[in-house]
């Protein structure tokens, strides 16, 4: 499967700064790029920017990237799932993981979040995926946004929404492992019938539940 990437470029003025949200961006101009220091809720700064290269680098992978002068302030990234998760079961081509997204601190009132993901899916890029994304509680900066749990779920549904993402029920264990992990889904307009039926029973492996 050609995974084709439509390069978009917006220029943003939030409260008098000048910042870029573009992508999908390649590997080599994210070289070029330093990390915002507070980027870290997934890894060390230095080590996500490599993880983030690595991403740019792969057929299928997309960093769309947040850019206040070199530096990245916010991201959020494409690519398979892992081959550890049940996703990544079926080999499906056309399914495709939301991995991460991630704003630095100083930057969050500014709405960096939903440009970042509409970007993302700007021009039909994305109607030929199903394009899904994790959400885990434990991966949610509760202490630094001052939310409690569901009012943080409640936030991350809203920002999948801009883009038409859906809640879909699993029986995925990690997300059945406490009620405020979710799973959400965009099916784009391009996705075979075949594809969304075995996207079913990777969702459902437990004959009870499907």
């Amino acid at each position: 499967m050609e995974h084709p990437k439509l390069f978009k470029s917006h220029l943003l003025y939030p409260e008098d700064r000048r910042i870029k949200v573009e992508g999908p961006i390649p590997a080599q101009a994210l070289a070029d790029l330093s990390m915002h220091p507070h980027l870290d809720a997934f890894r060390r700064p230095a080590d996500q920017h490599e993880a983030l290269i690595e991403i740019a680098g792969l057929p299928e992978g997309r960093i769309i990237a947040a850019i206040d002068n070199d530096t990245i302030v916010g991201y959020v990234t494409f690519h398979y799932p892992d081959e550890l998760e049940r996703w990544s079961q079926g080999n499906m081509e056309d399914l495709i993981e939301l991995g991460a997204i991630e704003v630095a601190d100083d930057y969050r009132s500014l709405g960096l979040g939903q440009h970042l993901i509409k970007t993302a899916f700007e021009d039909g890029q994305l109607e030929a995926y199903i394009v899904f994304t994790t959400e885990y509680y434990w991966h949610w900066d509760l202490q630094g946004s001052g939310l409690n749990v569901w009012d943080y779920r409640k936030m991350m549904e809203r920002l999948m929404k801009v883009v038409d993402m859906e809640w879909y029920a699993t029986d995925d264990p990690e997300i059945c492992s406490h009620p405020a992990n979710c799973l959400m889904v965009r099916i784009g307009s391009k996705v075979p019938l075949s594809s969304k039926e075995q996207f079913d029973r990777i969702r459902f492996q437990q004959r009870i539940m499907y």
